[in-house]
């Protein structure tokens, strides 16, 4: 590493995460690091119970064999015990590796085979029923602990241990680990691999990719030029800590800059727990700024006459201030003054509706969003900001911001990150960020990082001030048989954008016209038929009724009116499944596995063409 990279990879001294976990964890004592709600109520934790809730995890692992290198594997939801354990493992000089939670127990087998895990921390009986599954092909495994013992009180097993029984093991061996505690928190190095995160698996079994706490480190320092000023912010914990987004957001920005983690009592309670905390910062994947956007659009509609009004008439406002203040950067006064009014009378009830009437700090990333959504929310006085990353630059690669902003871009790159696009339009890019590479895997490393520069898979344009735009990602251009080259994910973003769809796929590929699979959304669809007294039974039939198959076929043609021909949608299908992260064809982050749902309604597509 450089003189130069070495001093991006360095915080206030600090070489590593464990050292600026133990740094910043003595600075700030009994002050306020977490909360976690429980039967109700919000229950903290200081920075010192932080601390040492990790050491004594830490020397129940080092008394079990814990060994510099080992891997420890986490499939648990957002939790406390997530980062307890987090710390530990790399203060005890481990690796971590976090496992989703709607994994199946084949999926865990392949991922703990792959990176050898030595230790699994499992959270309830439904996780350990997964390992259980598949415990015979799980030699490596020396112990499993269990966070919840609900329904497990008579259950016992030589390999598994329950969390209570672990901190007390720790507490018994602390002072016997205490120097070496500190010994191994001092010779973990920049390169050394702090955690693994592996990927989604669309295209195949799912690769582990290697991050260093030198990539880490400069993500945290080179945080601050596109966050701003964000010390002591409250944030919540809401996408699973596996992904890179939130590991950013939620451990490393939060313990860098300490802030307070919000952890939400489960993924269903996140827009209630968000409205009790009132974080000041946000950050979201599409879907999630989708569905908050879709609930206050179908409250409106339920308003009376004059809340309506209201609304649509502070939105005007809002629009035209938005637009002022980017083509002039000053909007009249009396503009100024409308906004002032639109603002006492709609827009701040509607941000404390939301959860965010606190908020100053908001992002979108992991997924593409549409620039109406974003130009809403600047509407009602949020600046969302679009940010680009993957999990092979270890989070962020660029970023619209304060005073660089253009809506319908991933921004510019961050500092000391260079960019630029291929000869064939797919983006590439190089700096202190990029990660050493999947595990045990050498060949897709080289196919992935060619002279230094990761090649994203995203194909793109660059304008000339260094804004880069996402056409889509490489593999997903679809090329119709007139010869057509059509981004789909253009045109989905646009119908996601509608309150009663909630994800598209659009198919096209090798065919003379282009066809959709839509999911709606279920609740705002619901709604829409019990206020028409819609007769249906469940989720399928619901689907399938004529009201609501014309219902998203009026929002597929106001979509169609945005495209040429060649690019309109001419038939679709309502998807009669409501799809959950558990099921295959959705990611953690709930992105739709393209090639899995072109794979699993194969019937349904052919049926558009036939």
């Amino acid at each position: 590493m450089s003189d130069m990279n070495e001093s991006l990879t360095i915080v206030e001294g600090c070489q590593s995460l464990p050292q600026l976990f133990r740094k910043r964890c003595a600075a700030l004592g009994d002050g306020l690091a977490m909360r976690e709600k429980e039967f109700g109520i919000w229950n903290k934790f200081s920075w010192d119970d932080y601390y040492n809730h990790a050491r004594e995890l830490g020397a129940a692992m080092m008394h079990m064999g814990l060994q510099p290198g080992d891997v420890v594997s986490i499939i648990a939801e957002n939790r406390k015990e997530w980062l307890f354990f987090d710390m530990a493992i790399m203060c005890s000089g481990g690796i971590t590796n976090g496992v989703y939670t709607t994994d199946a127990p084949t999926q865990l087998e392949h991922i703990c085979v792959d990176s050898a895990t030595r230790f699994l921390v499992v959270e309830d009986e439904e996780q350990l029923d997964k390992y259980l599954e598949v415990r015979d092909a799980l030699p490596m495994v020396e112990k499993v602990i269990v966070l919840e013992d609900e329904g497990l009180k008579t259950f016992s097993d030589d390999k598994v241990m329950f969390i209570d029984d672990f901190y007390e093991l720790g507490r018994a061996h602390l002072s016997e680990f205490a120097a070496e505690w500190d010994k191994r928190i001092d010779a973990v190095q920049p390169d050394d691999t702090a955690l693994l995160v592996y990927t989604s698996g669309t295209t195949g079994a799912p690769k582990g990719a290697m991050i260093s706490h030198a990539n880490v480190l400069f993500q945290t320092k080179n945080a601050g030029v596109w966050i701003g000023d964000c010390w002591d912010e409250e944030i919540m914990s809401i996408l699973p800590l596996c992904h890179i987004a939130e590991r950013t957001f939620s451990v490393f920005l939060a313990l860098h800059y300490r802030w307070v983690v919000n952890f939400v009592e489960a993924p269903d309670t996140s827009f209630e727990n968000t409205m009790e905390v009132s974080p000041t910062v946000f950050f979201g994947v599409p879907r999630m700024w989708e569905k908050m956007y879709s609930g206050v659009v179908i409250k409106i509609k339920e308003a009376i006459w004059l809340g309506r009004f209201a609304y649509e008439w502070s939105l005007s406002v809002g629009e035209r201030y938005e637009e002022a203040r980017e083509e002039s950067g000053n909007p009249s006064v009396l503009l100024r003054v409308q906004r002032w009014l639109a603002e006492r009378l709609v827009f701040h009830n509607l941000k404390v509706m939301l959860g965010l009437d606190r908020a100053r700090i908001m992002f979108t990333g992991a997924a593409p969003v549409s620039p109406d959504l974003i130009r809403w929310y600047r509407a009602i006085g949020l600046d969302l900001y679009e940010l680009y990353g993957q999990t092979e630059c270890s989070g962020i690669t660029s970023s619209n911001r304060d005073g660089a902003n253009r809506l319908g871009s991933i921004g510019q790159a961050v500092p000391y990150v260079e960019m630029k696009i291929a000869e064939d339009g797919e983006i590439l890019y190089r700096g202190p960020h990029i990660f050493k590479g999947y595990l045990n895997q050498a060949e897709k490393t080289a196919e992935t990082v060619i002279d230094g520069w990761l090649h994203s898979g995203d194909v793109g344009s660059v304008d000339n001030e260094g804004y880069f735009k996402i056409t889509d990602r490489k593999k997903d251009i679809i090329i119709t048989a007139g010869g057509k080259n059509i981004t789909p994910s253009e045109i989905e973003n646009q119908l996601k954008f509608s309150p009663y769809i909630s994800d598209a796929v659009v198919i096209g590929d090798k065919r003379k016209f282009l066809t959709c699979l839509v999911m709606i959304d279920h609740e705002n669809v619901l709604q829409y038929a019990q206020d028409l007294n819609v007769p249906f039974t469940d989720y399928a039939s619901l689907c399938a009724r004529e009201e609501v198959i014309s219902l998203v076929n009026e929002e597929v043609e106001k979509v169609n009116q945005n495209f040429a021909r060649v690019e309109t949608v001419k038939k679709f299908t309502i998807i009669d499944k409501e799809l959950t992260a558990d099921d295959e064809e959705l990611t953690a982050t709930m992105k739709l596995k393209r090639s899995k749902v072109a794979e699993t309604y194969k019937s349904l597509i052919d049926a558009m063409y036939a």
